[in-house]
């Protein structure tokens, strides 16, 4: 005769998990008198995080911060509103007390319905969390499409050290942790319906020493092959939203043009219908040749078709772009430039990619397709190619091209990126590095769609003096290399 087991509810099934979070809930109120302790005496540890957060996250936004603890990671990204969650009433409550302006929520993560949406989400802890997944799930809830979710996470290769550093007193104890490696979330995140932007990784050394950490910390943790060793890995990610209808949305093609009078007529005729409306915005940068004029002929010419002329400055190609960015009405902004080298027959692969959310700022890339003899220099090539690689590594991502013209995002972003307009340094004459470096500091995600380059026909290339653009451009990267990691 076979005797069953009587199987206890508490260790076996769903209920073994609810007695995992209950230990943890029961361990975290033991210790919520000795965690600003931790913090004070681990302030560099936590004031290099604190430096990222605020890089990542914009002022005066919505935050949601899950597994908040005393609730100074929230407050030190400055919110408009902000709401911290905690698994245990009594860090709820010294949170409250320590932070009066933010808002405190007693619940568990997978658990979580606050029937409101974040700009940001921090989920912090993750390795204290019984169900990633199911958190996941629960964030997704409180996300719209612009939402950028910043999971916060040891890397999985400091697991021996951070456990002996909690043993000797060095580091808070906590329950049973679970480790779960870059990959590990990258697989979370697909599952629960999101896709990662960007990674950032801090710190090879996480107490101060003078000099030494520094060093570390500010110069070899950025190397490559080296920052894969820091003990921080951050991730943002953003849900991946349903593909928007091309009739829902309208474009601006912004064409910057001097001394271009040959190629007006060939931009307008060749410009294609996108959306459900496209406007043509001519941006006349004081040109001698009689641009202008052509431009308003072609205005009467065609009628049907909505042109305008616009003024440049005088000053620079970027500046003449920002004219027409500023005086866009699409939902979507297009940069073609008037040498018509990439053709316009192309424009709605660039605008379809950001239909279908492949991305969210999306750059050409001259340099996969075979290049006429005549269509760029040598010289320019062989920079493109260097400073793709310098790109690459800045962005920790592949980027092929970063001087192509052609250039697709949403306004909505623009306006946001327009804040920080000369801020690299020095002033990019260009505008390429300020879009791309501006997307990277708001962890859009980037995508290259590949372009036929072709000869120019009329006019001749405002692309010269190669040497002193040159070392122009290194002195931006210079500068965003020390500002993109906050």
């Amino acid at each position: 005769m076979i005797v069953e087991a009587e199987i206890q509810t508490d260790t076996w099934g769903p209920g073994a998990l609810s007695k995992v979070r209950d230990t943890r809930r029961r361990h975290q109120e033991t210790v919520v008198a000795q965690r600003d302790r931790y913090i004070q005496q681990n302030h560099y540890f936590y004031d290099q995080l604190k430096q990222l957060l605020q890089f990542i996250v914009e002022p005066g936004k919505r935050v949601l911060d899950i597994r908040c603890e005393t609730g100074h990671l929230l407050a030190s990204v400055r919110p408009e509103y902000g709401v911290g969650v905690e698994i245990s009433d009594a860090m709820v409550e010294y949170a409250q007390r320590e932070h009066p302006d933010l808002r405190f929520v007693q619940s568990d993560p997978e658990d979580l319905d606050l029937n409101e949406n974040f700009d940001y989400i921090l989920f912090n802890h993750i390795f204290d969390t019984v169900d990633i997944l199911r958190t996941l799930d629960r964030i997704k809830r409180h996300c719209t499409n612009e939402t950028r979710i910043v999971v916060i996470n040891y890397n999985y290769a400091w697991t021996p050290i951070l456990e002996i550093a909690s043993k000797v007193g060095l580091r808070s104890q906590f329950v049973e942790p679970n480790w779960v490696s870059e990959n590990d979330i990258r697989g979370f995140m697909k599952l629960a319906g999101f896709r990662p932007v960007r990674k950032h990784r801090l710190m090879l050394f996480p107490k101060w020493i003078p000099g030494l950490s520094p060093l570390l910390n500010e110069v070899l943790a950025r190397m490559p092959g080296l920052r894969r060793f820091c003990l921080m890995q951050i991730m943002v990610a953003r849900v991946i939203p349903e593909p928007k209808q091309e009739k829902h949305v309208s474009v601006s093609v912004i064409v910057p043009c001097r001394n271009e009078v040959g190629n007006v007529q060939q931009a307008v005729e060749r410009i294609p219908s996108m959306g459900d409306h496209t406007e043509i915005l001519f941006c006349d940068d004081k040109s001698t040749d009689g641009t202008a004029d052509e431009v308003r002929r072609m205005i009467e010419a065609y009628p049907e078709k909505d042109i305008r002329l616009l003024e440049g400055p005088g000053i620079c190609k970027a500046d003449n772009v920002w004219t027409g960015f500023r005086a866009a009405r699409g939902d979507v902004l297009v940069i073609l430039d008037a040498d018509l080298t990439v053709m316009p027959e192309e424009l709605p692969i660039f605008v379809n990619a950001l239909l279908t959310s492949q991305g969210e700022f999306v750059n050409g890339s001259r340099l996969v397709y075979p290049l006429p003899d005549l269509a760029m220099k040598t010289s320019n090539t062989l920079g493109n190619k260097l400073f793709a690689l310098v790109f690459s590594f800045l962005l920790d991502q592949r980027i092929k091209d970063t001087l192509c013209g052609t250039k697709v995002l949403w306004r909505k972003h623009w306006q946001r990126m327009e804040m920080n307009l000369g801020t690299w340094g020095i002033k990019d004459l260009w505008g390429d590095y300020e879009l791309l470096f501006g997307a990277s500091k708001l962890h859009l995600e980037i995508v290259e769609v590949p372009v036929h380059y072709q000869e120019r026909i009329h006019g001749v290339t405002k692309m010269t003096k190669v040497f002193s653009n040159g070392v122009r451009m290194l002195r931006i990267c210079w500068h965003a290399w020390r500002r993109l990691e906050g």
